[in-house]
């Protein structure tokens, strides 16, 4: 099988591990891929999407997964070039994935089939915006794509205000209108599900970190860690409740508007004291939660996925480990902010039992990988306890250096 993966990062790291290490013989590609990716994926010739498909026409090639979620939207969207030239896409339409391109779609989504989120309003100015909130907390969104960065958690005015003048001042993330949303309180969790049209099914839960510092303090970030477990992150009856509530309306809600989706569908939860609540939702897999969630996926991922990407979930392809997986991110100087790149990374050649997947890296004229993102590094633990995981994960962590290394010591520890 003949498989290209869009996307650079950690997630599309991981992803391309999990499909190559699939027993259905598979070539895979990557675009734009990183020199990491590249040791198991052939590079591609490409740089747009119009010669990304006629890349895809030429080689032949049998299934395209979209990793990141620029693609999905970028002019008429990777699943609609895919199907011009009959290549099954696990991705989502431009359409559906206004899902996530969009904020106040995804809020009018979810209102208009019963959905339970937080209360907002919409503002277009930086005076409507400011009139708009009332009490603090609280939660400032801007409405399109922004790198997991785009979203504020503010305790006053003065915090508000330097990110509204980010939004509407600065255009940081560029045109586009602002969400002032209720703050909920309450345990955030993650929710994965393969979507096949009116079918699902949901992969092992994951929490997320996205504070850039231990305790949940410092700067919101694109995730600084993650920990996931089939069984052990959250009773199967408040599973039961998501499912209920939150995940199979969404599926319903996609039927009833006619979007249709094919590919990874991401809940941000918040688990309030009224019940669970959607925060947003993604429409691809997480970062880095892919990192924790997929090695803990056996069986044929790749004829799963293929399958998936065809209309049919085959749940005879795949098992789910009953196993602990803790990732811990290692950041650039600077990182979310200023970040500092081009640094030297060592003792990636002592680690031992973990993955360790590549977010940020480049390979230098003598071969040696040094940072070049923000995130630079995942590596990831896994065992048969909680405990287990996150020691092993954290003691691994802690032999890779680079200058000015940004690790958090409390993932998998914090919240539980």
């Amino acid at each position: 099988m003949r498989i290209l993966v869009v996307g650079k990062g950690g997630r599309e790291h991981a992803l391309v591990t999990a499909l190559h290490e699939s027993p259905t013989e598979t070539e895979i590609f990557a675009f734009p891929g990183s020199d990491a990716i590249h040791t198991l994926a052939h590079p591609v010739d490409a740089s747009d999407l119009a010669t990304l498909t006629a890349f895809m026409q030429r080689e032949r090639i049998d299934l395209c997964v979209a990793g990141e979620e620029s693609y999905l939207i970028k002019d008429e969207g990777l699943a609609a070039a895919c199907a011009t030239i009959g290549v099954p896409c696990w991705g989502p339409p431009k359409e559906s994935a206004q899902l996530e391109a969009s904020k106040d779609f995804a809020k009018q989504f979810m209102l208009r089939h019963g959905i339970p989120t937080a209360d907002y309003q919409r503002a277009s100015t930086l005076e409507a915006a400011k009139a708009a909130i009332r009490t603090y907390p609280t939660v400032l969104k801007f409405d399109g794509l922004a790198a997991g960065k785009g979203v504020a958690i503010c305790e006053g005015p003065e915090s508000a205000d330097v990110f509204l003048n980010e939004v509407f001042v600065d255009r940081r993330f560029g045109p586009g209108d602002l969400l002032i949303e209720e703050f909920l309180t309450g345990p955030e969790i993650s929710i994965f599900a393969a979507v096949a049209d009116d079918d699902y099914q949901i992969f092992a839960p994951a929490r997320d970190y996205k504070r850039i510092r231990d305790n949940d303090e410092g700067p919101n970030t694109g995730g600084m860690g993650a920990v996931s477990c089939r069984s052990g992150m959250i009773d199967p009856l408040l599973l039961e409740e998501i499912d209920r509530t939150i995940v199979a309306p969404t599926i319903r809600g996609l039927q009833a508007d006619g979007l249709p989706y094919r590919g990874f569908l991401y809940f941000g939860l918040m688990l309030t004291p009224a019940g669970p609540k959607i925060l947003e939702y993604n429409c691809r897999f997480g970062d880095p939660e892919a990192q924790a969630v997929l090695p803990l996926v056996e069986g044929d991922f790749a004829r799963y996925i293929e399958s998936g990407a065809r209309g049919k979930l085959n749940r005879d392809l795949i098992q789910f480990s009953p196993d602990w997986s803790v990732c811990v991110i290692l950041a650039s100087a600077g990182y979310p902010d200023n970040v500092r790149t081009g640094a030297p990374i060592s003792g990636l050649d002592t680690v031992s039992d973990v993955r360790v997947y590549h977010a940020g890296t480049q390979r230098d004229s003598s071969g040696a990988y040094r940072t070049s993102g923000g995130r630079v590094l995942a590596v990831v633990g896994r065992g048969a306890s909680r405990e287990a995981a996150v020691t092993k994960a954290h003691a691994e962590a802690a032999k890779i250096h680079f200058a000015d290394c940004q690790r958090r010591t409390d993932i998998g520890r914090l919240h539980f």
